[in-house]
This record gives structure tokens, C-alpha cells and sequence, in this order.
């Protein structure tokens, strides 16, 4: 169990420092490649992505607020703002000055568009890995687009709704998964869990938020991957600065294919203006 008792004054009325996340991966030595994992899961998230940047790369691997090894604060609400806080002095206390190339999956990929529009001078390049990028229900032209945005909003009430068939659901689901631990729902991370889909993913300004963004952005997502709008990808495919790689046949799992792409991307960063292309499923 994590430690969330203990609570002092300065905590109680916000006045706390920032906690640092848990590190699981820091090795290599060249340019810094910070990993940021998923919604639900941990560091292990790269598992296939670490081996093949640390050759030419200095990589860390953390764990989100709330996930994995990382303490979950009683105050705190697991919103966009704390968890960029965290992964700000996290990297600080790590000596981290430079601008790096900051990667981030899933939840993580909402957290590294919010980090580098807030932090421009800290980060050179982003690379956005199967994004939920959800658009309100009223801002979408096509009808079935519309009931697809509609009932992921609906599946994210259900979950936080209903603990036991979530925990239950995520369990199955980490049985299934090639990486092991990749999925974890439990009482030590509910809050984190159910706060972080609301605050982070269903209350989402990621659109707002690369628009303020002046590093390039990389877009890499697999063409079966089921928790992903196709209208919210559309628009930030559209937008400045982004290029788009799809993987043809890969889920929402960073397996060999997609963690081949991103260690591609890392080393050879697409331009500002590139075109959408599409990698073979390898």
C-alpha cells in the first residue's frame, strides 16, 4: 500500500511540494528520451521501446502520479496540472536541462502535449502514441462519430461507476496482455485510476493544448487500436507542426512494432510539415 496517511498542515492547505515520481528506467548516455505510460498501467508499458533506445540515448522510464512505484498524495486530484508538476521535478531532480525528446502513451500522451505547451524551452520534440483524443459530442459531424465519442463517455462512467467490474475487467485483461503487469486496477491506485479518466482524459484540452505547442510532434498510432476517435485524430493530424505514422494492424499494446517506431521517430524526428505515412505491420 502506498503511503497517503501523515497528511501535514502545509499538505492539508496545498502548500505541499510536488512529489517526484518513481524512476523505474534511467540508463544510456546522448540526448534524454523521457517515457510517460498509460492510463491503468506502469513504466512496464516500454518494455520493448527501452532496450532499443538506450544504445544511442539516455532513457528514463516513470512512473505516473498514482501508478506503479509512484506515491499517490490523500490531496491529491490527479489533474492535468499536478500530473505535469510531477514529471517537472521529477526530471529536475535528475538533472535534466537540455531539451529532450518526451514520449508519451496513451494518458501519457495527453500529459506530454500539456508538458510541452507549458515547459517550451524543456522540450525539442514530441512523440504522441495513441492519443484518446475525444471531442465533445456536439463538435462532431458525423452522426456515427458522434455515438462512437458519445459511448466512450458513457464506457468511462460505467468504469468509475462500477469498481468491481473495472477491477475485474483489468485483470482479465493483464492475463491476456504480452507484457506482464502492462494492466493494473486496484484499490492502491482507484483514486489515481478513476480521477486521472475523469480529469485527464474525459475533461481533456488536448487539442488547446498542442496548438500552444513549437517542437515538432510526431503522431504514431496502430490501425486496431480501439480506444482511439477517429474524429479527435483527424483534427490534431490537420493541425501545425504535426506528422502522422500509422502502423497497419497494431492495437493500443506498445509490442515490437510500435516501440521499432518509436525508437525510429526518436532518431530521425520527422519535420514540422511532414505528410502522413503508413508503416507495414512488422
Amino acid at each position: 500500500m502506498r503511503d497517503t496517511e501523515g497528511m501535514g498542515w502545509k499538505e492539508f492547505f496545498g502548500l505541499g511540494q510536488t512529489p517526484q515520481l518513481h524512476v523505474a528506467v534511467d540508463e544510456g548516455a546522448g540526448p534524454t528520451v523521457v517515457l510517460l505510460h498509460g492510463l491503468a498501467s506502469s513504466s512496464v508499458t516500454f518494455t520493448h521501446a527501452v532496450p532499443l533506445l538506450r544504445g544511442n540515448h539516455r532513457v528514463l522510464s516513470l512512473d505516473l502520479l498514482g501508478f506503479g512505484r509512484s506515491p499517490s498524495p490523500a490531496q491529491a486530484r490527479f489533474t492535468l496540472e499536478e500530473h505535469v508538476a510531477a514529471v517537472a521535478a521529477t526530471l529536475r531532480s535528475r538533472g535534466i536541462r537540455k531539451p529532450f525528446t518526451l514520449v508519451g502513451h496513451s494518458l501519457g500522451a495527453l500529459i506530454a502535449a500539456r508538458f510541452a505547451a507549458v515547459h517550451p524551452d524543456r522540450v525539442g520534440h514530441v512523440i504522441l502514441v495513441a492519443p484518446p483524443v475525444y471531442l465533445p459530442g456536439d463538435t462532431v459531424v458525423d452522426p456515427l462519430e458522434r455515438l462512437q465519442m458519445d459511448a466512450y463517455y458513457k464506457l468511462y462512467d460505467y468504469m468509475r461507476a462500477n469498481r468491481t467490474f473495472t477491477k475485474a475487467g483489468a485483470k482479465a485483461l493483464s492475463r491476456l496482455s504480452p507484457i506482464k503487469n502492462l494492466v493494473d486496477v486496484s484499490e492502491d491506485n482507484w483514486r489515481a485510476f478513476t480521477l486521472s479518466l475523469e480529469q485527464c482524459i474525459e475533461s481533456q484540452t488536448t487539442v488547446t493544448d498542442l496548438a500552444q505547442v513549437t517542437a515538432p510532434i510526431d503522431l504514431l498510432y496502430g490501425t486496431r487500436d480501439p480506444f482511439l476517435a477517429p474524429a479527435g485524430l483527424r483534427v490534431i493530424e490537420r493541425m501545425r507542426g504535426v506528422t502522422t505514422t500509422k502502423v497497419e494492424g497494431a492495437d493500443h499494446v506498445v509490442r515490437a512494432d510500435l516501440a521499432q517506431q518509436i525508437a525510429r521517430i526518436v532518431g530521425n524526428p520527422s519535420p514540422p510539415t511532414g505528410l502522413i505515412r503508413t508503416s507495414a505491420r512488422s
